[in-house]
């Protein structure tokens, strides 16, 4: 039996970054192989005993402790409705420690395009890429959706481009229940600010978030919506993420079909 071919340290760093590990923990590798043929470490005597004596707490590790998920939508709600410009409420994004997201993303993923622009994309959430560069759709679909929205006459100078959840899940993971609606007054109130006359939901999760819809994307997508502020009906389209279709190329037809429709409306 040929044994298989050690793998190469391009295949290794492949494999890590598609396991979701993307980040050292350490500066130096350890080899715990080498840990278990060490002796033992010698008896240490016992130490002197010492009067008792007042122990300060321990420091809290930012964002160690987050507040329970109720008070955490409440604090969410309370500064979005506050903030009375993009700018604003980017600031405040900033300085919120309600999210455990946070704490483990390197930046804010705020959004990118023209926030006066006519039409606004929502995805779900940052992924490498974006928590690297902090802009939302700069790695591979972000890049497929470059072309789609080309393919109608838009670009990121005449499209504004968002996000539900601005921080990075670890690994890329799936956001809880309770992190999206942390994040949902924050997206909510970008919207009311940038004020589109179109929305597009891309993807099942920005969808059913942002439509208050249980359906998936396959029965919602191509059906128009009407998603209120509480000022104004903006008619809102869903379509799939750039992501499914770099997996499922055959439902571009589709896309390019809302494309079209979406094209229409900005036209009329």
């Amino acid at each position: 039996m040929i044994p298989e071919p050690a793998p190469t340290v391009r295949e290794l760093l492949a494999f890590y970054l598609e396991a979701g590990v993307d980040c050292a923990l350490a500066e130096e590798p350890i080899d715990r192989l080498a840990e278990l043929d060490a002796p033992p470490p010698a008896p240490r005597a016992a130490p002197p005993v010492e009067a008792p004596r007042s122990v300060a707490a321990p420091a809290v590790m930012r964002g160690e402790a987050a507040p329970a998920p109720d008070i955490a939508i409440a604090s969410a709600r309370e500064a979005a409705r506050t903030a009375p410009t993009l700018e604003a409420l980017r600031e405040l994004m900033q300085n919120f420690e309600g999210c455990a997201l946070k704490h483990t993303a390197t930046r804010l993923v705020f959004a990118d395009g023209n926030p006066q622009a006519r039409i606004m994309f929502v995805g779900e959430a940052p992924g490498r890429d974006e928590d690297i560069e902090g802009l939302p759709f700069v790695g591979r679909s972000g890049k497929l959706l470059d072309l789609m929205i080309g393919a109608i006459g838009l670009n990121r100078t005449t499209a504004y481009i968002a996000n539900v959840i601005p921080w990075r899940p670890p690994g890329n993971r799936t956001p809880t229940p309770q992190e999206t609606q942390i994040c949902l007054p924050f997206i909510q109130r970008q919207i009311e600010l940038v004020n589109p006359d179109v929305l597009v939901t891309l993807g099942n999760p920005s969808t059913q978030t942002l439509l208050s819809t249980r359906e998936g994307i396959m029965r919602t997508r191509g059906r128009w919506f009407e998603y209120e502020t509480g000022h104004r009906t903006i008619r809102a389209l869903p379509t799939f993420h750039p992501a499914y279709l770099l997996r499922s190329p055959a439902y571009k037809r589709l896309a390019w079909q809302d494309l079209r429709a979406i094209a229409k409306v900005l036209a009329g």
